[in-house]
C-alpha cells in the first residue's frame, strides 16, 4: 500500500481526496498547514507528497525546499487553483524548485491517481 502525505489548507479539498485516495487503498495522512510538514514526513516516511502552493503559514514553495533539503528524490506533486491576487505561474515555480508534477485546481481524481503511480513505480 503505497503512502501519500497531502497537505492542504482547504478541509473540503483535503477531505474530499484523502477519501478518494483511501477508496484508492493508498495509506493518507493529512496535515492542513505546511508547519508540521517536515516532521510528518520523518515520522510517516510516505512514497509521496501532494502539497497545495497557497496556504496561510508556509507557502508550498518554501516546503518543497525544505522537503528537498531532506530527501532530494521523494515524489512531490505541488497542487494550485491560485486566487485572486495570485496566478497559477506559481505552480511552474514549483516545478523550478523539485517538485515532480503540478495539477491546476480543479482537476480530476483520476488524473491524480495517474500522476502517483506514474511517480512511484
Amino acid at each position: 500500500m503505497k503512502k501519500v502525505l497531502l497537505i492542504d489548507d482547504d478541509e473540503l479539498v483535503s477531505y474530499a481526496l484523502s477519501r478518494y485516495l483511501q477508496r484508492k487503498d493508498f495509506e493518507v495522512e493529512t496535515l492542513s498547514s505546511g508547519l508540521k510538514a517536515v516532521e510528518k514526513y520523518k515520522s510517516f516516511n510516505p512514497d509521496i507528497i501532494i502539497t497545495d502552493i497557497i496556504m496561510p503559514d508556509v507557502e508550498g514553495l518554501e516546503l518543497i525546499t525544505a522537503l528537498r533539503k531532506i530527501d532530494a528524490t521523494i515524489p512531490i506533486i505541488a497542487i494550485s487553483g491560485g486566487s485572486r491576487r495570485l496566478d497559477t505561474s506559481y505552480l511552474i515555480s514549483a516545478e523550478l524548485i523539485g517538485a515532480n508534477a503540478t495539477l491546476e485546481k480543479p482537476f480530476e481524481e483520476e488524473e491524480l491517481i495517474e500522476l502517483i503511480n506514474s511517480l512511484t513505480k
